[in-house]
C-alpha cells in the first residue's frame, strides 16, 4: 500500500487523534533547536557568558537522559494518553516560566523541567500514533518522521522570528502551541491499551548488558558530543543576528530530515549500515574540523553540511540500537538513549570551557576527534553490531548478503531525538 494514497488508511486520511498527536510532536521537536538562534541574545539580555547560556542544553538533556529510565515505567502504568498529557503539561508550564526568567540560573532550571516533559511526550507519541492510525502503521510512521523533520527544521525559524523582538517570545510561543496540542489531544485522542507487561526502572540498564546494544550506545555517546558541539556552540562562533542564524539552522534541519528519511536507507541498502555509519562519522569529523578553522563563510557552509551527516548517523544508529539486541524496542531505546544523552548534556558545557582554556578552534578539534572515536568503536565492535540474521528482512523476505539491515529505520526513527 502506498502510504501517500489518499484512500482509507492513507497518509491524508488519518483520524483526528493522529493529526493532533503529530502536530504536537512537531512542536516538541521544535523545542530542541528553538534556542539556537537566540543564544547570543539570551547571553546579552541576561548579562551571561556563552558557557552559562549553553547550560540550557546541558540541563535539558541531562534530565532527558535520566528520564529515559522513567518514561516506560510511567506509560506502562498510566497509559499512553495520560503520559502524553502529563508531558505536554510539563512543557507548557516550564516553557512559559522560562520566558519569565530573570537570571540564567532560573532559565536553566526551567529548561530542565521542559526536558522532562518533552521526554515523557516524545518517547510515547510514536506508539500512540501507530495505535490510533487507520490502515496499518506505514502511513502513521511516515507522518511521524515528517513531524520530526519539520520540527527540527522549523525550531530555529520560530526561534529567529519571535526572538528577533525579544529572546523571551520563543518560550511563550512554545508554551502556547503546546497548550493547543494539549487541548487537541484531550478532545480527539482516546486512551490506548496499556502494555501487557509493566516496565521497571532498571529494565533499560539491564538491556545494556547486551554487547551490541552497549557498543551502539558508546559509539553514539561520542557521536552525540560532536553533534551537540555543532548545535550548541556554533551559534556563538557564527555570531549572527537571530534571523540569519535561524536561516542557517533551518537549512541544517532540512538537510538532516532529507538525509535521515530519504538518503540513509538507500545508502544502507547499497553499502551496508556499518560502512555507511563509519564513513559518515569520519566525514562529519572532517567537516567539523574545517568548520573550526575556516573563515565565516566556510563555517556557515560546514554548519549546514553537517546536517546531512547527522541525518545519516541518526537513522543508522537508531536502527542498530533497536535491532541488535533481543530486548523490547522501547526498553532498548531507553537504555541506548540513557547513555548517549549524557554526551548531549556534556558538549554544551565543555565546548565553551575548552575555548576559555585554549582558543575558539580547539572545541571543534575535540568534536572532530570524538566523531572519529565513534567510528573506531563501530569498526572494532563491528561483529557485535551486526543485526541478527532474522532481523535483516521482514518475515517472508529474502535475507541479504553482508549486514545491510535494510528494514527501514522509520519505525524507530523517533528514537533519534526522543528515546
Amino acid at each position: 500500500m502506498d502510504p501517500f494514497d489518499a484512500g482509507a488508511g492513507g497518509l491524508l486520511r488519518q483520524p483526528k487523534a493522529v493529526w493532533a498527536t503529530a502536530g504536537a510532536s512537531v512542536v516538541a521537536f521544535m523545542g530542541i533547536g528553538l534556542v539556537d538562534p537566540i543564544l547570543p541574545s539570551i547571553a546579552q539580555g541576561l548579562d551571561a557568558t556563552a558557557g552559562q547560556v549553553s547550560l540550557l542544553f546541558t540541563s535539558y538533556f541531562l534530565i532527558t537522559a535520566f528520564a529515559m529510565l522513567l518514561t516506560g515505567f510511567v506509560s506502562s502504568r498510566i497509559g499512553g494518553r495520560k503520559t502524553l498529557l502529563l508531558g505536554l503539561a510539563f512543557v507548557v508550564v516550564f516553557a512559559g516560566l522560562a520566558g519569565t526568567s530573570g537570571s540564567v540560573a532560573e532559565l536553566v532550571g526551567f529548561r530542565a523541567g521542559w526536558g522532562l516533559g518533552n521526554a515523557l511526550f516524545v518517547s510515547t507519541a510514536l506508539a500512540v500514533i501507530v495505535g490510533a492510525a487507520a490502515g496499518g502503521s506505514a502511513a502513521a510512521i511516515l507522518l511521524y518522521e515528517s513531524a520530526l523533520g519539520l520540527g527540527m527544521a522549523c525550531g530555529p525559524l520560530l526561534g529567529a522570528l519571535l526572538g528577533n523582538a525579544s529572546w523571551r517570545y520563543p518560550f511563550f510561543g512554545t508554551a502556547f502551541l503546546m497548550a493547543v496540542g494539549f487541548l487537541c489531544i484531550t478532545v480527539f485522542l482516546k486512551e490506548q491499551p496499556k502494555p501487557a507487561r509493566r516496565t521497571s526502572l532498571l529494565d533499560p540498564v539491564k538491556a545494556l548488558g547486551h554487547g551490541g546494544l552497549a557498543s551502539a550506545a558508546v559509539s553514539a555517546f561520542f557521536y552525540n558530543y560532536t553533534f551537540f558541539t555543532v548545535l550548541a556552540f556554533t551559534p556563538f562562533v557564527l555570531d549572527m543576528t537571530p534571523y540569519r542564524s535561524g536561516a542557517v539552522f533551518f537549512a541544517w534541519g532540512v538537510l538532516l530530515a532529507v538525509f535521515s528519511v530519504l538518503v540513509a536507507p538507500r545508502m544502507q541498502a547499497r553499502f551496508g549500515s556499518l560502512k555507511v555509519l563509519g564513513g559518515s562519522l569520519v566525514l562529519l569529523g572532517a567537516d567539523v574540523l574545517v568548520l573550526g578553522y575556516g573563515d565565516h563563510t566556510t563555517a556557515v557552509v560546514c554548519t549546514v553540511l553537517s546536517g546531512a551527516f547527522i541525518g545519516v548517523n541518526n537513522t543508522v544508529y537508531t536502527e542498530l540500537a533497536l535491532g541488535v539486541s533481543d530486548a523490547p524496542r522501547p526498553v532498548a531505546s531507553a537504555g541506548y538513549n540513557f547513555v548517549r544523552w549524557f554526551a548531549a548534556a556534556a558538549a554544551p558545557f565543555f565546548a565553551p570551557k575548552i575555548e576559555e582554556w585554549s582558543n575558539v578552534h580547539i572545541p571543534f578539534v575535540v568534536a572532530a576527534v570524538t566523531a572519529v572515536v565513534g567510528a573506531v568503536v563501530v569498526f572494532v565492535r563491528r561483529d557485535a553490531l551486526r543485526l541478527p540474521h532474522s532481523r535483516l528482512r521482514p518475515s517472508g523476505g529474502t535475507p541479504m548478503a553482508e549486514e545491510p539491515e535494510t528494514r527501514h529505520a522509520s519505525e524507530d526513527s523517533v528514537a533519534v531525538f526522543a528515546g
